[in-house]
């Protein structure tokens, strides 16, 4: 008899602000999408980018979370405590070839192309070698040649050369910190997600985490990104463009307003009911094929600066 895997999904906002509605969208796919298969959900505090992250707002973003009617499964993963993880995922990685000291400074790399992303396009400088007279300052992981393809459950199947979209990427810094793209990849394997539903913005990095846990041997998630929301000028709503925080209204019409961004279609009188009712009605007709294939929308009330 086969047994079914149960499935499990994450929310992993950055601490750099107040939970704002675009991020509320993201949770809220996420969230509906593994609770409506019976699966688990969990939250992970993203604040490996130590100087990123503003004191208290990752306790400000649960407690938002919380007033919003989200319920977790396990306590919070905060990135800050799992350096040791990180240590030993780039020890295995070292061992088996697939990352290599950089001695490169931004000032070497000024003039490099420019990814999708807008990170740098690493030329490929330090790949068989550091250059005499210099010394490793950050290690990158040395990207395979050929084609990357994921099913993405919103978009189809996607296919990037990620030696030719990204080149060869940091893993860790010459600052000391670790890299997103690694802890991203480390805490989802050890979580278990078999799932990662979030943001459109993030799909560059997608290709990326496939690549090193492959080299890790880790299971690789299903992906499926969301529509970013944007403001009434086309910005993206973000902590970087001030995106107004949400505590400010109501919890029940912030869900609801989610579901209309995500193309769920509730009924008009659901915008006046109560918040669990929000939530029955959400869980019971939750369907990713609706989710606009679009990169932006528009929420139902503009939630902008």
């Amino acid at each position: 008899m086969t047994v079914l895997e149960t499935p499990v999904g994450r929310f992993a906002p950055t601490p750099s602000g107040p939970l704002h509605f675009g991020s509320v969208v993201a949770a809220v796919a996420s969230y509906l999408d593994v609770r409506a298969a019976g699966g688990r959900w969990l939250v992970r505090i993203d604040d490996v980018d130590r100087p990123r992250a503003q004191a208290g707002a990752g306790e400000a973003i649960l407690a938002s979370l919380a007033r919003l009617g989200f319920e977790w499964d396990a306590p919070p993963v905060w990135q800050h405590q799992r350096d040791a993880a990180y240590v030993a995922a780039l020890k295995r990685l070292m061992a088996d070839g697939w990352v290599y000291g950089c001695a490169c400074t931004r000032k070497m790399l000024a003039d490099a192309p420019r990814a999708a992303d807008g990170a740098t396009l690493y030329p490929g400088t330090c790949r068989n070698g550091v250059p005499a007279g210099l010394a490793a300052r950050a290690w990158r992981f040395r990207v395979p040649a050929g084609l990357t393809a994921f099913d993405d459950r919103v978009h189809g199947r996607i296919v990037e050369d990620v030696s030719q979209a990204a080149g060869d990427f940091v893993l860790h810094r010459a600052d000391g910190l670790f890299a997103y793209q690694l802890a991203v990849v480390v805490d989802d394997a050890a979580a278990g997600v078999t799932d990662v539903v979030r943001g459109i913005d993030l799909m560059p990095s997608t290709a990326r985490q496939i690549c090193i846990a492959r080299a890790l041997g880790v299971a690789v998630p299903r992906y499926a990104h969301v529509p970013v929301v944007v403001d009434a000028g086309g910005q993206k709503l973000s902590k970087q463009s001030l995106a107004r925080a949400i505590d400010a209204f109501p919890p029940a019409l912030l869900i609801y307003d989610a579901l209309v961004c995500l193309g769920q279609q509730p009924p008009a009188e659901l915008a006046d009911a109560p918040l669990p009712a929000v939530w029955d009605w959400a869980l019971a007709h939750w369907s990713m094929a609706r989710v606009p294939r679009q990169g932006e929308v528009r929420s139902r009330r503009i939630y902008d600066r």
